[in-house]
């Protein structure tokens, strides 16, 4: 598999991020393949904080998080995507597969047996991550989920999902940093630059390009079915945690589709609402995550 590794030199400047980063390349199925793992706090609390981004970011989005979590005494565990941030790049979007990503997570789980786990997840985090605790239910005891939905192919996708499809299909080199600092006009400079960081050039972006296209848009699409499965094991057999944060100025995946969501959770109180947020949610997440050690202690 051809594939491109962002130089370390373009992280560099990327600021307030020096948790421990470390690297995976032989997991089953993904040999060869470096997955980046940022894995820190001291594990004095019990539980971990599994953090999954979306489209087109990468663990850099939940730093705001990850010192409220980690200060709280616990673990935190935050892969870059293959394809995001400091993992490998595979530079063939054929290679870009609800399934493949979807199987790299769960072999992911595995390799670092992670235990009394709360799924936190946005965007590609969700529309992925809330496929795995049914696989994983002796592992899963929480979720926090923000601005994401389920790919169940059932359901017609929102415009501003589509106009924003189209945007990145038109788009082929997007400019990460732009995007960010547009949707999340609070960043400053160096926070912005962050988001380009990974992708020297267009062709480290072929994952930026097809997880757009990737969105299940149909019953039989890929990935439809399993997150079918997962949203009747959510309905019934979740019996854990649940904490909900809809940023409410978020043209793709904001409060109707969380409302809807919502109705696929069992026992998910009503949503922490963020007037401010936008699709970029954890960008404002220090609150969330305040609100969230509140909740479990």
């Amino acid at each position: 598999m051809d594939s491109l590794r962002t130089p370390d030199d373009r992280f560099t400047s990327v600021p307030d991020f020096n948790w421990p980063i470390r690297y995976i390349d032989d997991l089953p199925g993904y040999q060869g393949l470096r997955t980046a793992v940022l894995d820190t706090g001291p594990g004095k609390t019990s539980g971990t904080f599994l953090c999954l981004h979306g489209e087109p970011t990468w663990s850099f989005l939940y730093r705001r998080m990850i010192a409220v979590f980690a200060a709280a005494g616990y673990r935190v565990v935050a892969p870059d995507l293959i394809g995001f941030g400091r993992s490998d790049k595979p530079v063939e979007e054929a290679v870009y597969t609800f399934d493949f990503h979807r199987g790299h997570l769960i072999a992911l789980i595995e390799r670092l047996d992670l235990t009394e786990v709360t799924l936190v997840c946005q965007d590609w985090g969700g529309i992925l991550g809330l496929t795995l605790p049914m696989v994983f239910a002796d592992r899963f005891d929480g979720l926090v989920v923000m601005n994401t939905l389920l790919g169940t192919g059932d359901q017609p996708l929102s415009k501003g999902f589509i106009d924003w499809r189209a945007y990145v299909a038109k788009n082929p080199d997007l400019d990460c940093a732009k995007l960010l600092a547009r949707a999340t006009p609070h960043l400053n400079a160096a926070e912005a630059a962050a988001y380009e960081a990974p992708f020297p050039d267009a062709r480290h972006k072929a994952g930026v390009r097809r997880f757009p296209q990737l969105v299940p848009d149909h019953p039989d699409a890929p990935g439809a079915a399993i997150s079918r499965q997962a949203r009747d094991w959510w309905k019934n057999a979740w019996r854990g945690r649940t904490l909900m944060a809809v940023g409410q100025t978020d043209p793709v995946l904001g409060e109707a589709v969380m409302a809807n969501l919502r109705q696929s959770i069992r026992n998910c109180p009503p949503p922490m609402l963020i007037a401010e947020a936008g699709h970029f949610t954890q960008e404002w997440g220090a609150p969330i995550a305040d609100a969230v050690v509140r909740q479990w202690a």
